[in-house]
């Protein structure tokens, strides 16, 4: 039981205590332009990288990192971080995808 309250008061007190008024950039992250522009430019070399050898996936480029890029534009940094890093993973999926089927022949029974 013991062990318990002390997790508790550690997860409260690293949390930052953000019920109280701490200040919300530093507790979530801070997003910011400069995150969500760095983001969307790793999503776009994945892409790139997966595209290269025949691993881009249909949606990647036009849907996530088009919607990550209007977030950015309308200031929801938050939102275009979280869309680049969904589509970085896709393009570093597909990439991994392709490289994986590359000497892939036909089934053998």
């Amino acid at each position: 039981m013991k062990k318990l309250i002390l997790i508790g008061a550690m997860v409260f007190a690293v949390s930052g205590c953000s019920w109280f008024g701490g200040d919300d950039s530093s507790a979530s992250g801070g997003a910011d332009a400069a995150a969500s522009k760095a983001a969307i430019s790793a999503a776009e070399a994945a892409v790139k990288k997966a595209a290269k050898v025949g691993g881009e996936w249909r949606d990647t480029k036009k849907k996530f990192i088009k919607k990550a890029k209007a977030a950015a534009s309308k200031g929801d940094h938050e939102a275009a971080i979280k869309l680049a890093n969904k589509a970085k993973a896709e393009g570093e999926m597909g990439y991994q995808q392709a490289m994986d089927e590359k000497n892939a022949g036909p089934w053998v029974f």
